[in-house]
């Protein structure tokens, strides 16, 4: 039977410490000269290794910022049972998020990469859905309990939190995302406009 029939990786197992120097690397190097003079070459380089290592682990360039910008993501911390705090957390994790300077440099990139890579694109999505999957379950309850607007679509409030701080991010880059900011966008949700 071959490696493929079961399973089993022929050749060596993959070093761990490789993929956490070059995600370092990347990190680094985007930073400092940014998605479009990003090279393989350059990462394996600062990481210490080969490119040859780097497509073992990755498809190329825009997969390896992919991991880089957005594997950090954290899932939000369980609910506090109130849906303002629940809404104020989500707030918080989008800014922290698109406040990065690695995912702000990697943002403008790989967006335009998402449009010509389908896979990409799937990809990026699901590590959203991912990670706001939990909020929607909460948002969907509060609005069975009547403490949500019933009209509200759980989908359409977290592309506008992501979408305000995506577009603070590659639009306002000069500005911090701050505090204050997010107490602003989270009234906004919270209290609408209309008084």
């Amino acid at each position: 039977m071959s490696a493929e029939t079961t399973g089993v990786a022929s050749g060596r197992p993959r070093d761990p410490r490789i993929d956490s120097a070059v995600l370092d690397a990347a990190a680094e190097l985007l930073v400092d000269v940014g998605y479009r003079k990003l090279t393989m070459a350059a990462i394996a380089d600062r990481a210490g290794t080969t490119k040859t290592a780097l497509y073992r682990r990755w498809s190329g360039k825009a997969e390896l910022v992919h991991d880089v910008a957005f594997s950090r993501m954290a899932r939000l911390p369980p609910s506090r049972g109130a849906v303002e705090a629940d809404l104020r957390i989500m707030v918080a994790a989008a800014r922290d998020l698109f406040a990065s300077p690695v995912t702000r440099a990697a943002l403008p990139g790989l967006i335009s990469d998402m449009a010509a890579e389908p896979e990409l694109a799937a990809r990026v999505h699901a590590g959203f859905a991912d990670v706001f999957g939990a909020l929607r379950d909460r948002l969907v309850v509060a609005v069975e309990r009547g403490e949500v607007h019933p009209d509200v679509d759980p989908d359409r409030l977290i592309e506008a939190v992501g979408g305000a701080a995506m577009l603070h991010a590659l639009l306002l880059d000069d500005r911090e995302f701050d505090t204050a900011w997010a107490d602003q966008l989270s009234a906004l949700v919270v209290h609408g406009v209309l008084r």
